[in-house]
């Protein structure tokens, strides 16, 4: 009788039947092991870390940044295994595949969920008059990509699309005011924007067709803004925000997708610098996230949008602290996987719009256009009875 061991089948139907496994195949084996269970242990951290306040998880959150990648590299792992027939190693990453599951909303949604959304409209998707448009856009201080000035392509986009509020970011009086079509364009609105302060060029912005009741700073120097706005015959605080940014610089970021890393010698101490950075600004936007939030909880019943450049990735303490209570315009309406920032392979979404329950959101757009190195984002929404 022959003797039982371990086998790979690698002749299916053959008549050789079972042979021992191959010395590459056992090598692939242990290296897929490994790394299963690294890719295993950073997925969870990333799904937990966000409920941890930075100042206490030193490097953990950058892990948010990557998580698209770690559940991919997930999925692909437990494929692996189903067909090597190792189930144990396939259930394990099965678990945190089902773990995760519940965030993929965060990075991706199905096309179907939109034609959903259509159905529930007309055909042409026709929208109810009761709804409304919001624009939020992180200009970066009305530059292009060749340091040219780009407020007179903004003020087209803004007039192509006709929002009925518009949330900027980074916006430069400056600038603005030397684009003639701005000012033909804005001319419209009724503008809530706030001295900066002396040393401070530029600031966050709202413009609104709308009625303007009363409009304050969060905080200053204009990090976060509000305007209560009358839409029909509700009261909607507006909160536009730009919270601390990563502190990765352009340099840093071509640094890394260039990997020219590889060959540098003090690429250690770059690195270290890179982490630390990083680590800092969570601290200080968690603790921007923590102001925010309580200004919004100390509100009486109101309808309430939170949108602007938040700097931090979905699963984040920012964005959990935030979006608490609240829906995300591109977990509702959105299409695909979404990114709002230019640069860093196309990976990151940064930017939101997010809106008290009372909201339905019917549209999620972020057109690719180039006047800036953020994407803009469109968004319809409708005030539910």
């Amino acid at each position: 009788m022959a003797q039982k061991h371990d086998t790979y089948y690698v002749d299916y139907g053959g008549s050789k039947g079972a042979k021992r496994p191959s010395l590459l195949m056992l090598f692939v084996d242990l290296v897929l092991t490994l790394l299963s269970g690294v890719v295993f242990v950073m997925l969870l951290v990333a799904l937990v870390v966000s409920r941890i306040d930075p100042e206490y998880t030193w490097a953990l959150p950058m892990l948010g940044l990557i998580a698209p990648w770690l559940y991919l590299l997930t999925m692909l792992l437990a494929l692996y295994w189903v067909v090597r027939w190792r189930l144990k190693r396939a259930a394990l990453m099965g678990f945190a595949l089902l773990v995760g599951l519940f965030s993929v909303s965060l990075y991706w949604r199905p096309d179907a969920h939109r034609e959903q959304l259509q159905k529930k409209y007309d055909k042409n998707f026709r929208y109810d008059r009761n709804a409304f448009k919001l624009l939020s856009y992180n200009v970066r201080f009305f530059y292009d990509d060749q340091g040219e000035s780009s407020a007179d392509s903004v003020a087209d986009f803004i007039a192509r699309h006709n929002p009925d509020i518009v949330c900027l970011q980074e916006y430069n009086p400056t600038v603005a005011e030397r684009s003639e079509r701005w000012g033909e364009v804005m001319q419209d609105y009724n503008t809530v924007q706030f001295d900066a302060g002396e040393g401070v060029w530029h600031r966050q912005a709202i413009y609104t067709r709308y009625r303007v009741l009363r409009s304050g700073v969060i905080m200053r120097p204009t990090t976060s803004i509000w305007a209560d706005l009358v839409i029909r015959q509700d009261t909607v605080r507006v909160v536009n925000n730009h919270l601390q940014s990563t502190g990765i610089t352009a340099l840093d970021s071509e640094y890394l997708t260039e990997h020219a890393y590889l060959l540098d010698t003090a690429r250690e101490e770059k690195l270290r610098s890179m982490v630390s950075r990083f680590h800092d600004n969570c601290v200080l936007r968690a603790d921007q996230a923590d102001t925010i939030r309580a200004h919004v909880d100390s509100l009486a019943p109101v309808h309430r949008i939170l949108c602007g450049d938040f700097n931090d990735a979905p699963l984040s303490y920012t964005y959990r602290t935030l979006a608490r209570g609240l829906d995300d315009a591109f977990s509702e309406a959105g299409e695909g996987y979404s990114h709002t920032f230019r640069g860093f392979f196309d990976l990151l979404r940064i930017d939101y719009v997010l809106a008290s329950k009372d909201f339905e959101c019917l549209s999620y757009e972020t057109p690719d256009v180039t006047y800036s190195d953020h994407l803009p984002l469109v968004v319809r929404l409708l005030r539910q009875e």
